[in-house]
């Protein structure tokens, strides 16, 4: 094929983002997503990050997000975890980043996913491998944080249509994606199970207003 492939903006959070601009009350979404689609980021080359010719003959939608980073697979293996933050000014990413990661992490770990680590800029980790990734778009008064955890994720797409990304986080050791990314799944939680993305939802819901105090003044 000649010429990069049409994308498709990532709006589904958008309603929550505007939302939390016009009220100033912070929100998040805990979703499964339903089909198969790539996901590129604002910055993310086609040329070094796809293997474009797949997605065209598959007819998979490209949806390009606000946010960094590198370009991923979604499917139905995949939980999102999206939170949108009413943070005055401009500033205090690295910070507010850290703090919605941590909240995170331990709410994984009250939901009998233990020992998560955030390695690299953004990812997940557990023992070394990657169970999530993570974004973020900061405008102003607003932080906008996603991550896609890989429940039970079909490994064989991500090989199929992402390339090795031109760039990468030390830890990761020039890894291929099989190696270094793990779904829970394999590491013997029932995520898939009703019961455990609810599990999550409800704890994140409920330590939401302990999040929005800590970045209040980042």
């Amino acid at each position: 094929m000649s010429g990069p492939l049409a994308t498709v903006p990532f709006d589904f959070d958008d309603e929550m983002n505007s939302r939390t601009r016009d009220d100033l009350v912070s929100r998040v979404r805990v979703y499964e997503w339903p089909d198969v689609a790539v996901v590129i980021g604002r910055g993310g080359k086609q040329e070094l990050e796809l293997k474009t010719d797949n997605i065209a003959a598959d007819g998979i939608t490209l949806y390009k997000r606000p946010g960094g980073g590198c370009s991923v697979v979604l499917d139905p293996g995949n939980l999102i975890v999206s939170v949108a933050l009413p943070i005055p000014g401009l500033g205090g990413i690295k910070s507010a980043f850290s703090a919605v990661s941590q909240w995170l992490i331990t709410a994984l770990g009250r939901c009998e996913v233990p020992h998560v680590q955030q390695q690299g800029v953004s990812d997940l980790v557990i023992d070394g491998r990657k169970i999530g990734g993570s974004c973020v778009y900061r405008t102003k008064g607003l932080l906008y944080y996603s991550t896609t955890l890989l429940m039970d994720h079909d490994q064989g797409l991500v090989d199929r249509y992402l390339k090795h990304p031109p760039r990468e986080p030390d830890y990761r050791k020039g890894r291929e994606h099989k190696k270094f990314m793990v779904s829970l799944k394999e590491l013997g939680v029932n995520s898939q199970e009703t019961r455990w993305s609810s599990l999550l939802r409800n704890d994140l819901k409920g330590s939401l207003a302990n999040l929005s105090q800590t970045t209040k003044c980042i």
